[in-house]
């Protein structure tokens, strides 16, 4: 007989999930037993956060939701971290968490294993949606309810748990076929369209903020070249929105969001365009901007219109936002070409770095890409190397991603993780000593499914990062050192092959490790530091 599980997992491959995430628990052993008579693929990690975060890069590479299964109460709360980053950069999971017995729900009365008082409570911070479904004949349209919002922009993770006999429990209920994949767009009001186009058709000095909703919207990047165009106007990415704008293109600022200059130029804009961004503590260069113009924000999240500056709000997904000003725009003037100033301003950033004993830094960034294919994604976890990357990567045909949403280390590896197995070929990880020890499980992960990740590693003997902002603020750091392993004797008993260069062979040693088979990692030892963003020097 079929059971709660098998509702589960046949509703799952209904609405086209075809990858699982996660780690088998007593009270999860339901699914776990339904994957076995199901075409679901499986991917077990180590630690309940790695497969969040794993799930995470899957969506992020592919664009496609995984499911990630957890168990009651310790796994379910040790998946919160990797689900916050989710939840803050707007990737699309659909969680199925187990729960205690029915009879045991609300309380500690019956003191059950793994009980929590409100288990779903817990997940309320990280996820869009939660669920406790009680009947199995509810399953399936719990699932496609919080399917539809995960994917419903801003996407999100979202959450069902599912009692362990209702689970168990047999069912004659027939599996769900051709269910409605279809997800509500998300426009915003012709009005304000209409008022945003006047704005932008008159303005004479147009600045435009790109966020990572640019990059998640279907024809984002192609609706705001089109704009950027029409309007010359310079491009600024943030964070999450590197690549969402070519890097190469004469009204580009790339992504130096934090530097003084860009800062400048987006407070002296008439009308400043902000789509796919909350413009919120890095995009406003921790709030120090001030804009004196119009502003108008575009995003999917109505929470966060206007929440830092006022403005015109409009809640809209970025293609279809931008696609509707396209059409809507006024006749434009011939307006002087600003690419002289976009070039003035990314002197000033380049005079800067020059100024600053940087060379090591910029020669450890030039290498990596140099040693990376042209469509090779990057997943960066919370080091030095992603604040560089952040601001100088070029993904060309790849993409870059890194945990910029919530900031918790221990992103890299394990995203990466996900994001080979969703695409099916190499992908990079990048992170620091210190964060690399949260994903260290996940190599035996790697070796058991032969994933073909290459993972490079920065060790400088401590967070560097924290090192820097306590030298900066107190003359000195305290407890940022750390007693490191052998990387490479640590990956070689996992029989994950391993090299150890300077920075000088890092290149060379890279290339070698992106062409192989399988797992490896590259440890490099140098020690990065950042640069400072308003200092010219003497």
């Amino acid at each position: 007989m079929r059971n709660g599980g098998d509702l589960v997992v046949e509703t799952l491959q209904a609405l086209g999930i075809s990858t699982v995430f996660g780690i088998p628990g007593q009270h999860a052993l339901g699914l776990f037993d339904a994957l076995s008579r199901s075409p679901l693929r499986f991917i077990s990690s180590r630690v309940e956060n790695n497969s969040a975060f794993a799930a995470d890069g899957y969506a992020r590479a592919t664009g496609e939701p995984a499911a990630l299964f957890l168990s009651t109460g310790p796994g379910a709360l040790t998946s919160l971290a990797g689900l916050e980053e989710a939840y803050a950069t707007g990737v699309p999971m659909v969680v199925i968490a187990s729960q205690i017995p029915e009879s045991g729900l609300g309380g500690r009365r019956k003191g059950m294993l793994h009980q929590l008082d409100d288990q779903k409570e817990s997940a309320r911070n990280v996820t869009k949606f939660q669920a406790t479904v009680h009947k199995v004949s509810a399953i399936p349209y719990a699932i496609e309810d919080a399917w539809r919002q995960a994917m419903t922009a801003p996407q999100g993770p979202v959450w069902v748990e599912i009692p362990q006999d209702v689970l168990l429990q047999e069912t004659t209920i027939p599996a769900p076929k051709d269910l409605d994949t279809t997800v509500p767009a998300v426009r915003g009001h012709t009005p304000s369209l209409r008022r945003a186009a006047a704005l932008l058709s008159g303005a004479q000095r147009p600045a435009i903020i790109a966020g990572g909703g640019v990059r998640r919207s279907a024809q984002g990047s192609a609706e705001l070249l089109k704009l950027a165009d029409a309007l010359q106007s310079p491009v600024i990415c943030t964070p999450g929105g590197v690549g969402g704008f070519p890097v190469d293109h004469p009204l580009s600022l790339g992504s130096w969001i934090e530097d003084v200059a860009v800062t400048e130029l987006l407070e002296a804009a008439d009308v400043l365009l902000a789509v796919g961004t909350s413009l919120g503590e890095v995009t406003s260069n921790y709030f120090t901007m001030a804009p004196r113009g119009e502003i108008i924000q575009i995003d999917a999240a109505y929470q966060v219109l206007a929440s830092n500056h006022p403005g015109l709000g409009i809640r809209s997904d970025a293609s279809l936002a931008l696609a509707a000003i396209n059409r809507l725009l006024d006749p434009i003037p011939d307006k002087p070409h600003v690419s002289g100033q976009v070039a003035q301003v990314k002197g000033t950033i380049a005079h800067r770095l020059d100024q600053q004993d940087l060379a090591n830094e910029r020669a450890f960034m030039a290498a990596i890409r140099a040693a990376v294919p042209t469509d090779m994604q990057t997943f960066w976890d919370m080091t030095i190397a992603a604040y560089w990357g952040w601001n100088v990567w070029d993904p060309q045909e790849g993409q870059f991603h890194s945990a910029q949403g919530a900031g918790g280390i221990g992103f890299g590896f394990p995203a990466a993780f996900g994001g080979a197995i969703g695409l099916g070929h190499r992908v990079l990880a990048v992170s620091g000593d210190g964060s690399a020890m949260y994903s260290i499980a996940e190599l035996a992960a790697a070796a058991q499914h032969n994933i073909p990740v290459t993972w490079l590693i920065i060790d400088d003997g401590g967070y560097g990062i924290l090192r820097e902002y306590m030298t900066d603020t107190f003359g000195k750091a305290t407890h940022t050192e750390l007693h490191r392993p052998d990387f490479v004797a640590l990956a070689q008993a996992f029989g994950i092959p391993t090299r150890k260069t300077d920075l000088a062979g890092l290149e060379d040693c890279l290339s070698e490790a992106l062409a192989a088979d399988g797992p490896n990692i590259v440890v490099v030892e140098t020690l990065l530091k950042m640069w400072d963003p308003t200092h010219l020097g003497r």
